[in-house]
């Protein structure tokens, strides 16, 4: 199964919530930066999920199976961040 992870950001709080086929699996907030949010969702996964697709601010960034992320948490996160902000100063042109 894949499931998305969706960060968001409020003020200086970040939340997310793991959602797949459309329903929220579970969710949290009050983390400090989005790696956190990549390391609380991946900790409460089901056994059955081996990959998440992560979104950061409505803006997917990519799927990556759970061994990729979870050798390379602060890459993705930074990855995720990157992509929002490039797609976000591409619409405001």
């Amino acid at each position: 199964m894949i499931v998305r992870i969706e960060i968001h950001r409020a003020d200086a709080v970040y939340e997310y919530r793991v959602v797949a086929d459309g329903n929220v699996l579970f969710d949290d907030t009050g983390f400090s930066s989005v790696v956190h949010c990549l390391v609380g969702a991946v900790e409460g996964l089901p056994p059955e999920v081996r990959a998440v697709e992560v979104a950061c601010g409505g803006i997917v960034s990519g799927t990556y199976p759970l061994t990729v992320l979870a050798g390379s948490v602060a890459q993705v996160a930074q990855h995720a961040v990157n992509t929002t902000a490039a797609v976000w100063q591409a619409l405001q042109s």
